[in-house]
């Protein structure tokens, strides 16, 4: 529940921002995302500190 709000507040605020640029999974094959790296949702965004 909490991963579906932070994801709607995201959309919301920033609308469709590149979220790859600020992921602390960015790198190597950390990230299996396949839309990497003009990835504007995903389920595992966490955001680098």
């Amino acid at each position: 529940m909490i991963k579906w709000l932070k994801k709607l507040l995201r959309k919301f605020l920033y609308g469709n921002v590149i979220l790859c640029d600020t992921c602390k999974y960015d790198y190597g094959n950390a990230c299996r995302n396949p839309d990497r790296p003009n990835a504007t949702d995903c389920d595992e965004y966490a955001r680098k500190k």
